[in-house]
């Protein structure tokens, strides 16, 4: 084999192995009230969920900034998901229904920024609900697995 040939070979190698071995980094914003005590639920339940989600308590998903959002898709994180109160059992009285009006617009504002809209998710988790938390992280996993690396991602 050439020197040519072994690089190359290399290089394929360990493209290979790192596409296989790709393991996305989630950042959840939760609520304290719902879905942060979901997520509670699910890790004292022992409920199987992978390691790769990173969870911020928010007092209100309605206090969302897009900024946030946008932060951790530049700084990293490969996809975002926001987990909250059903509509109609906010703590605070709306906030789930401002955010979820405004999710849409949202979206739309990831992708002007030229990120994949796909990156990033919204589900409704009560306290009770840590299987609907737990699911809601694996589907993320998968789908960001899909989509592959954030490319603002830095080296491992």
């Amino acid at each position: 084999m050439t020197a040519a040939s072994q690089k190359t070979s290399s290089s394929t190698k360990s493209k290979t192995k790192t596409k296989g071995s790709f393991e996305p980094r989630i950042v959840a914003f939760c609520c304290n009230w719902c879905s942060y005590a979901g997520a509670d639920l699910a890790g004292t339940s022992r409920m199987q969920m992978p390691p790769n989600v990173r969870i911020i308590r928010i007092n209100c998903t309605g206090r969302i900034d897009p900024q946030f959002i946008l932060d951790s898709l530049y700084q990293g994180a490969d996809g975002v998901l926001i987990s909250g109160c059903h509509p109609g059992d906010c703590h605070y009285t709306s906030g789930n229904l401002k955010l979820r009006g405004r999710f849409a617009l949202l979206k739309n504002l990831v992708e002007e920024a030229g990120v994949n809209p796909e990156r990033i998710h919204l589900q409704w988790a009560s306290a009770a609900e840590g299987d609907v938390f737990t699911k809601g992280v694996t589907g993320m996993v998968e789908r960001i697995k899909k989509i592959g690396p954030n490319p603002a991602r830095k080296g491992d």
